[in-house]
C-alpha cells in the first residue's frame, strides 16, 4: 500500500443541484466551459494532478501546497471576474477546500483521512471562497499574496479530532484590491476611490493628482476590513460625467470617495468627500489648504477620516502601513511621480526623460526605494538600444539597492527580476517576479515583464495571462495588446488576436493624439492594423514612425514586422538586415518567437542573415552572461 504526503485541494460547485432543475444544458455547458478554460489550465500550470471528477466538482492532488492555495486563488479570481456580467442565479460559484495530509494511493486515487478533510473543508467553506487547515497556513506562511483569517476550531464529521480552520482572503488583479470571504457579521463594505480631478491651470499636472489618487487606494487596500476597487476600474471614470450613484451601482460599491487637487507653487488645495452609495448622503467633507510638504500627512488625514466614519479598528501593522512615507522629501516624491509617466510611454526619448526624473529624485533623496526601482527599469529598457552604456552591473546594483532599502517593495522584486533574466539568470527571475506579484498583484512593472519572459522562451499560454492582467491595470497600456496579437497567433486562435488587435489600434491612436512625436504608438499600431487587414493604414503608420525616428531598431523592428504580415517580403528583410547587426542575443531570441515573421522563415535572405548573425555569437554561454534582452 502506497503512503505520501500530499496537498489535496477539493472543488464544489454551489448549488449545483438547484442551477440543474433550472437549465440542465445550459449548466452542463457552462460548468464544461469553466473547466476548459480556467480549473485545467490553472491546475496544469501550478503542476496538479486530477484525481477524479464528482459530476459537481473535483479532486485535485498537488506535491506543493504553496502551489495548491496559489491555484486555488487564482481559480476564484478568473470565477469572480467570469461571474460579474451574469445573472445572479446563474453564476457558477465553488467552494475549496486545502488541506495537507497523509493520504493512501491505489490505481490512481487516493484515499484517507487528508482527503476526507479537505472534503469537510469544502464544505464548510463560502460561495467563491477558500477553507484551509491549519497545516496548509503554516507551510504557506507569507509566501503567497494572500492572507488568512482564522475562523476557529471546528467538528467536521467523520473527523474524530477538532480542526482549526483559516479561511483565504485573495488580492484580486480586476475588480477589486481584495476579494476575501464575508467575515463573519456580513459582507466587508466596498470603497471606490474615484480618480481625483486636476483643478491646477497646468493641464500636465495630471500626474500629481493621479498619484495621489493611487496613493489613497493603496493606504486604503492596506485595511484588512475593507474591499477596494482597482485603480485600473476606477480610472475607467477619468474624465467622465458619471453620477455617482450610478457609478456605485455599477460597481457594486457601498462607499465612493472624490475629490480634487488644486497644486500651485508650494502651496496644494485637496477636497475630498465620503458619500454612502446607499442612500446618496456625505459621510464626511474636507478641505486641505497646505503646503506641498504636507501631501503625505494629507493622505493620512484623508484615509483616516474614512476609517473613523466607518467605524474601523486599525490592527498596528495596518496604521503602521498606512503612516509610512516613500519619503521625506515631496519634491523627490513629485520628481518620481513624473517619472512614472514618462516611462510608460517606453520610447528612447521618453525613458531619458524618465531616467532624468528618477535620478534627481534620489539626488534629493538618497533612501528613496521607488526612484531607484524606476532607475533600474529605465536601464533595462534603454539597454536595447545602448546596452554598452547601460552595463548589467550598474542595473543589477540599482535594483539591490531598492531591495536594501525596502525588503517589501514588490516594484524593487520587479526590476531586479527584469535585470535577472537579462543576465541569464532565469529561476532566479521567475522567483523575484512571483515576490513581486505576490507583494502586488496589480503592479503593472511586474506582470508586463513576467508577460515578456514567458514570451522569449515560447510559452505562450501563460505569457497571455500575464500581458492580459497587464493590459487590464493600465488602460493606456498598448504594448501588452500588441503582444498577444503575437501570442494568439502563434496559439492559433484568431479570434482573439483580432480582439487585442482592436483594442492595440484604439489604444495607439489615443497615446499618438496625446503625443505626436512619439514613434511608439505608429509602430506598435502598424502591427495591429497589419493584423487587421488594413495594409493602407498599415503602411501610413509604419512611414510615420520611420519618420519620427529613423534610426530606432525598435521602431525598424516593429515596422518590419507590419511589412511581414502584409507580405511585404522585400521590404521587411531591408529592415532585418539594418538591424540584426546591431541586435543582441536576446533580441533574436525574440525574433526566433515572434510569429509576425513567420512568413520570412523560408526566405534564404533570412536564413542567411541570421547565419552570420549566429557565426558571430557561438558561445551561448557567453551571450547569456553579456548581453541584454530586448524590450520593442
Amino acid at each position: 500500500m502506497e503512503r505520501r504526503l500530499t496537498a489535496i485541494l477539493a472543488v464544489d460547485i454551489v448549488g449545483y443541484s438547484r442551477l440543474m432543475g433550472m437549465d440542465e444544458a445550459g449548466t452542463l455547458a457552462a460548468v464544461r466551459q469553466h473547466r476548459a478554460e480556467v480549473l485545467d489550465p490553472r491546475i496544469t500550470q501550478h503542476k496538479g494532478r486530477i484525481v477524479k471528477h464528482t459530476g459537481d466538482g473535483m479532486l485535485v492532488e498537488f506535491s506543493s501546497v504553496v502551489n495548491a492555495v496559489s491555484c486555488a486563488a487564482e481559480i476564484q479570481r478568473d470565477m469572480l471576474t467570469r461571474n460579474e456580467n451574469a445573472l445572479e442565479d446563474r453564476r457558477i460559484e465553488l467552494r475549496i477546500g486545502i488541506n495537507l495530509g497523509d493520504v493512501i494511493v491505489e490505481d490512481g486515487d487516493i484515499f484517507g483521512e487528508g482527503v476526507n478533510l479537505a472534503a469537510r473543508l469544502e464544505a464548510i467553506a463560502e460561495p467563491g471562497g477558500i477553507a484551509v487547515s491549519a497545516s496548509v497556513r503554516d507551510h504557506v506562511g507569507s509566501r503567497l499574496g494572500v492572507s488568512f483569517e482564522d475562523r476557529g476550531e471546528h467538528s467536521l464529521k467523520n473527523i474524530a479530532h477538532s480542526v482549526r480552520v483559516y479561511t483565504v482572503s485573495i488580492n484580486s488583479p480586476t475588480t477589486s484590491s481584495v476579494v476575501a470571504l464575508p467575515a463573519r457579521d456580513g459582507r466587508k463594505r466596498l470603497v471606490a476611490v474615484l480618480p481625483f480631478v486636476n483643478m491646477s491651470d497646468d493641464q500636465e499636472q495630471e500626474y500629481f493628482s493621479d498619484g495621489i489618487t493611487e496613493d489613497l487606494i493603496t493606504d486604503l487596500s492596506q485595511i484588512s476590513d475593507l474591499n477596494v476597487v482597482a485603480r485600473n476600474t476606477v480610472f475607467t471614470y477619468k474624465g467622465k460625467s458619471v453620477k455617482v450613484k450610478q457609478i456605485a451601482q455599477e460597481l457594486g460599491a457601498d462607499f465612493v470617495l472624490q475629490g480634487s487637487v488644486r497644486k500651485a507653487a508650494q502651496r496644494l488645495r485637496i477636497t475630498g468627500q465620503l458619500i454612502d452609495a446607499r442612500n446618496g448622503a456625505h459621510l464626511w467633507a474636507g478641505r486641505f489648504d497646505r503646503d506641498l510638504t504636507d501631501i503625505f500627512t494629507i493622505q493620512d488625514e484623508i484615509t483616516h477620516a474614512i476609517v473613523d466614519q466607518l467605524k474601523i479598528k486599525l490592527q498596528p501593522e495596518e496604521k503602521k502601513a498606512i503612516e509610512s512615507e516613500p519619503t521625506a522629501n515631496i519634491e523627490a516624491y513629485t520628481y518620481y511621480l513624473r517619472g512614472r509617466q514618462f516611462s510608460h510611454a517606453w520610447t528612447r526619448s521618453y525613458l531619458l526623460l524618465a531616467r532624468r526624473m528618477f535620478l534627481k529624485a534620489v539626488e534629493l533623496d538618497p533612501d528613496y526605494a521607488r526612484a531607484y526601482a524606476g532607475i533600474a527599469d529605465c536601464d533595462s529598457a534603454l539597454r536595447d538600444w545602448s546596452p554598452r552604456e547601460y552595463p548589467l552591473e550598474n542595473i543589477m546594483a540599482m535594483s539591490a539597492k531598492a531591495l536594501e532599502l525596502d525588503p517589501d517593495l514588490a516594484e524593487a522584486y520587479a526590476s531586479h527580476g527584469l535585470a535577472l533574466h537579462q543576465s541569464g539568470q532565469n529561476e532566479a527571475a521567475t522567483a523575484a517576479f512571483a515576490r513581486a506579484m505576490a507583494l502586488q498583484p496589480n503592479l503593472y512593472e511586474a506582470n508586463f515583464h513576467y508577460g515578456r519572459f514567458l514570451f522569449m522562451h515560447g510559452r505562450f499560454e501563460e505569457a497571455v495571462h500575464y500581458f492580459e492582467r497587464a493590459a487590464t491595470i493600465r488602460t493606456d497600456d498598448y504594448l501588452s495588446p500588441v503582444h498577444l496579437i503575437s501570442a494568439f497567433r502563434s496559439l492559433g486562435k484568431t479570434n482573439e488576436l483580432e480582439r487585442w488587435a482592436k483594442i492595440g489600434i484604439e489604444r495607439a491612436e489615443r497615446a499618438l493624439d496625446l503625443n505626436p512625436e512619439n514613434s511608439g504608438p505608429a509602430h506598435r499600431g502598424a502591427i495591429a492594423l497589419a493584423h487587421l487587414g488594413e495594409a493602407g493604414r498599415a503602411r501610413e503608420w509604419a512611414a510615420r514612425a520611420l519618420t519620427i525616428d529613423p534610426d530606432d531598431i525598435c521602431a525598424q523592428y516593429n515596422v518590419a514586422c507590419a511589412y511581414a504580415v502584409l507580405g511585404d517580403r522585400d521590404a521587411a528583410l531591408d529592415l532585418l538586415e539594418r538591424l540584426l547587426p546591431l541586435s543582441s542575443a536576446y533580441q533574436v531570441l525574440w525574433f526566433s518567437n515572434d510569429s509576425d515573421l513567420d512568413s520570412l522563415r523560408d526566405s534564404p535572405r533570412f536564413q542567411k542573415m541570421f547565419e552570420v548573425f549566429d557565426r558571430g555569437h557561438a558561445s551561448t554561454e557567453q551571450r547569456v552572461s553579456s548581453e541584454d534582452e530586448a524590450l520593442c
